[in-house]
């Protein structure tokens, strides 16, 4: 009796213990040994200078000229593609809350673009943009609106645009489908209530819908916003980063000191960076939002 009493008391850490180990074994281990990589001067090609060099990979890193562009870059990159993700989701979603003949066929073409990899997405839409022979240059040359084609993807400044048109037609569907499965579950008679108070639609949509859904609305921009940031391959298959480092945004960036320089030390001090602005980020978010509150009639 007393044996089965012990047993029933490790129980649980027993069922959570598999869990655990794979926390510690893919998140734990990697974030620690990204930190000890951060205070390190570790390049590959210098097998025999491997030491701890304390705060020299930040203080390189806030030397360098590159830094406040790519800053920039991640900024503008999360802001455009995360805001006009969610407007057109939003649309979307709106559009698919209500019945209409073929409706099941049209959801599953709108929502094909979340099914298709990052590597064929970027191949398109780097076709697309093509001076020679892409469609956005024919069209543009064909109704007149310019004389030859224009290098869309080799032009500084200009070549991220290309990119976040790409990251923008990718991850409409993931706000579609997330505002869609909110939307559905918003209760017909508050609609019904409103209608007898004499609410129009806007009164409607931004006093009724938007808050009930806000707590989907909060954490679905919480989760893209952290996602878009961290998301490197568009850029690295559509413009490397280029040219002269004009399109890159910190993980691109990230990739390039690891491939180019083998510079795993400043790498690091690059991705604990990140950590720390996506902390922040989340902390203010869910404080601005309040999120605690949302949902709250």
């Amino acid at each position: 009796m007393l044996k089965a009493i012990r047993w029933k008391s490790f129980e649980p850490y027993l069922l959570i213990a598999p869990a655990v180990l794979i926390i510690l074994a893919f998140f734990a281990y990697p974030l620690l040994s990204g930190l000890k990589l951060a205070f390190m001067h570790y390049v590959l090609f210098e097998p025999g200078n491997i030491h701890f060099s304390g705060f020299e990979n930040f203080r390189s890193l806030l030397e360098d000229k590159n830094l406040p562009q790519i800053l920039g870059n991640s900024v503008l990159w999360v802001v455009l593609t995360v805001g006009l993700q969610f407007v057109l989701g939003f649309i979307l979603a709106l559009a698919l809350n209500k019945q209409f003949k073929g409706k099941n066929i049209y959801q599953s073409i709108v929502f094909l673009p979340w099914a298709v990899s990052a590597f064929l997405i970027g191949m398109i839409f780097k076709w697309l943009f093509n001076e020679q022979n892409g469609l956005i240059n024919y069209l543009l040359v064909k109704f007149g609106i310019l004389e030859k084609g224009i290098p869309f993807l080799a032009i500084p400044h200009v070549s991220i645009f290309p990119v976040i048109a790409a990251m923008v037609w990718y991850g409409v569907p993931f706000f579609g489908i997330m505002i869609l499965a909110a939307l559905q579950n918003v209760p017909k008679d508050i609609y019904e209530s409103a209608d007898i108070d004499g609410a129009g639609r806007m009164t409607k949509l931004f006093r009724v819908t938007i808050p009930y859904i806000k707590p989907t609305i909060i954490i679905t921009l919480l989760l893209r916003v952290i996602w878009v940031f961290n998301s490197a391959d568009l850029i690295y298959i559509m413009t490397n980063g280029g040219p002269a480092n004009t399109s890159h945004n910190l993980p691109s960036y990230i990739f390039n000191k690891i491939f180019y320089t083998t510079d795993y030390g400043q790498a690091s001090a690059l991705g604990i960076m990140m950590l720390a602005i996506l902390i922040l980020y989340t902390l203010i978010f869910l404080k601005a939002t309040k999120y605690d509150d949302a949902g709250d009639f």
